[in-house]
């Protein structure tokens, strides 16, 4: 069963910090890149890292320096690790399986001022 599941998610001050997870089905994490996007109230969803089967990364300018997104393949699981957070960064944040075309159900960030 092809299936994504986010976790991680809350409210949390300016400048504090956060770890997503979302953990993903062994068939789809072998064999796919993964993305991590976030859609605003009002907003279109928006890309805002990947990482690929073999490590490489790429982030949205507006974290560079604040997220990482990382992946333990013995887990089957991708990490955004967000620090200093803003509350432009408030949002729900989707995992998504590029191979598969999968979403997960998203979990709720909220940064407050």
């Amino acid at each position: 069963q092809v299936q994504l599941v986010e976790s991680g998610g809350g409210l949390v001050q300016a400048g504090g910090s956060l770890r997503l997870s979302c953990a993903a089905s062994s068939i789809i994490f072998s064999v796919s890149a993964m993305g991590w996007y976030r859609q605003a109230p009002g907003k279109q969803r928006e890309l805002v890292a990947t990482i690929t089967t073999a490590g490489a990364t790429t982030l949205v300018d507006s974290v560079k320096g604040r997220f990482t997104i990382s992946r333990d393949n013995a887990k089957n699981t991708v990490y955004l690790h967000m620090n200093s957070l803003k509350p432009e960064d408030t949002g729900v944040y989707y995992c998504r399986s590029y191979a598969y075309d999968r979403w997960g159900q998203g979990t709720q960030v909220t940064v407050s001022s």
